[in-house]
This record gives structure tokens, C-alpha cells and sequence, in this order.
């Protein structure tokens, strides 16, 4: 009887349904990082993904966790300074986790910043397409997220895959196409980019999103920027070209709607955009700056 007792038990607590529906899918009650190695990724570039789904999936949501450089997904996913896990467990979305094989983010070659051009951005698209078909996730609530390097690699993804993103929360990054490689090399450093001397007019910074998947006219996802004033690495002003950039993407103008002072703590500075672009500018804060979850996942509407 205790057996019998205990078997149930175990059947209820460890296991529950995934996949479209709900269906098709067991995932352990101990949810841990688990790496997909078949995610029928059509690039030519092999990041690894890698793949949360909490306990008692409610939520058919996802969220892309994009890391830093010289990391990984299992190192980002362990750093208790980034939220996503607790933010998985809280609201019982998916998340997944690329692990690039590179030092950085391949933001740089022309196959990375172009549709379909088999690069990074490609196989980044190619997790999507798979979290959505095998987990049951809902087109139109796909969102990005990303620090430094990763937040590079989130205004590549909403240049080249709007079709795919709903929303992006980028953490101290630099605009869609400024790590460009005169050579074409893979996941180069660009100098002139990161001191914020790769300046441009709105219009020009927005040919350049346009042009990597060019005569798209359907929605973009919506862009939320965070820079830090004191940013040693990748310098304060690539806030300005960001926001530049986006703005003339969604046919706004680049002076706030509304400013709002110690949002959303105090020393940080929100600048809204119309709805679709919103700038959060932290004063004081250096490279990068601190993932903020519940401001995140508001701009993602989770």
C-alpha cells in the first residue's frame, strides 16, 4: 500500500505535460537547464541551445536569454545577478539559453546580419522555431533579452527575425549592424563602435535594420534599451544611436513623449517613444547594466 501510495505520489510531482497542448512532452519536476542538441538549426554557424521549462508549465510564452562574451548559457544561466530562471519559475514560462561558440556574439559578418544568411542571428531563429513547434509556445510571444554582447545579438535578432520576436529588452548593447566587419569576419570587435564614434542620422540608422531582411513591412517587436551613463566598454553614446535607430524604424520622433526621473529606481531616467520604443537611461551605472525582471517583463507583458 505505502508503495503504491508513494508511486502515485511520484507520478503527479514529477512529471508534467509539454508540447503543443500540453501534450507530448514529459519534463522532470527537478526543472533544470537542459541542452537541445538536435534543434534543426539551418545555419552554418552551431551555437549550442539550451533550454529551461519550470515545473507546472502554465504560461505559453518565451523568453530567449541571450549572455554576455566569454560566457556561456549554463554560465548566464547560473549568475545570480540574472533573473531569468526566477522569472521562469514565477510566471512558468519557457526560456531558452544560446551558448555561442564564440568568444562573442557573431554581430559583425554579413551572414549574421542578414536574413536567412546562416550566421548567429540564424541559428538563434532556428531555436525559436523549434521552442515554438515542440513546446507549445505562442507565435506573438516570443521575447529577447540579452546583456552586452547578448543585447548586440537582441537588435540583430529584431532586424533580421521581426517576424518572429514580439518584444526586446536589451541590456547595454549598441545599435543593429554597428559591430559591422569591413572584412566580413565573424564575431570581430569594432573599435570605432564601441567608443561611440559610429554615429549616424535616424534615417541612415534605420536603412540599416531595413536592410538586413529587406522589403519586410509587418510588425517589428517592440524595443526597450537600457545604457548605463558611465559605460566604459561599449561607450554611453550608443545609447543615443539606439534609440536613433529604432525611433526611425517605427516612424517616431527621437524627443520623448514623457520623461519619468527615478523610473524604475531611483538615478534611472525612463524615456518613452510613443509604444514602441522605450529608452531607460541609468545614470551613474558603468557596463553593464543590472537586469531589472519586473521592468522586463512588463515591457514583454508577462
Amino acid at each position: 500500500m505505502f508503495y503504491s501510495i508513494l508511486l502515485a505520489f511520484l507520478a503527479v510531482f514529477c512529471c508534467s505535460g509539454g508540447g503543443k497542448g500540453g501534450q507530448g512532452k514529459v519534463f522532470a519536476a527537478a526543472a533544470q537547464l537542459t541542452q537541445v542538441l538536435n534543434y534543426n538549426n539551418t545555419a552554418k554557424a552551431k551555437p549550442g541551445m539550451w533550454v529551461y521549462i519550470p515545473d507546472k508549465l502554465q504560461s505559453r510564452a518565451l523568453v530567449v536569454a541571450i549572455h554576455s562574451c566569454q560566457s556561456s548559457a549554463q554560465k548566464y544561466f547560473a549568475n545570480s545577478k540574472i533573473p531569468w530562471r526566477q522569472g521562469a519559475d514565477r510566471k512558468r514560462y519557457v526560456t531558452v539559453w544560446p551558448s555561442s561558440t564564440t568568444e562573442c556574439w557573431d554581430v559583425s559578418s554579413r551572414a549574421s546580419l542578414s536574413r536567412d544568411g546562416g550566421g548567429d542571428s540564424t541559428a538563434i531563429a532556428s531555436m525559436i522555431r523549434y521552442a515554438v513547434r515542440e513546446y507549445g509556445v505562442e507565435e506573438g510571444r516570443v521575447f529577447v533579452t540579452g546583456g552586452s554582447s547578448g543585447a548586440m545579438m537582441s537588435n540583430v535578432l529584431a532586424a533580421t527575425y521581426p517576424d518572429l520576436i514580439s518584444a526586446v529588452s536589451l541590456y547595454s548593447g549598441v545599435p543593429a549592424g554597428c559591430f559591422v566587419s569591413a572584412s566580413g569576419a565573424a564575431a570581430a570587435w569594432n573599435n570605432t563602435c564601441s567608443a561611440g564614434q559610429s554615429t549616424a542620422s535616424p534615417q541612415k540608422w534605420g536603412d540599416v535594420v531595413r536592410a538586413m531582411y529587406p522589403g519586410y513591412n509587418g510588425t517589428r517587436p517592440r524595443m526597450q534599451i537600457w545604457h548605463g551613463s558611465v559605460d566604459a566598454t561599449l561607450a554611453p553614446r550608443n545609447y543615443d544611436e539606439t534609440i536613433k535607430q529604432w525611433t526611425n524604424v517605427f516612424g517616431v520622433g527621437t524627443t520623448p513623449t514623457s520623461s519619468t526621473p527615478d523610473s524604475p529606481e531611483k538615478g534611472y531616467r525612463r524615456d518613452d517613444f510613443g509604444k514602441s520604443v522605450e529608452g531607460i537611461w541609468a545614470v551613474g551605472v558603468g557596463h553593464s547594466v543590472p537586469s531589472h525582471l519586473d521592468a522586463s517583463e512588463a515591457w514583454f507583458g508577462l
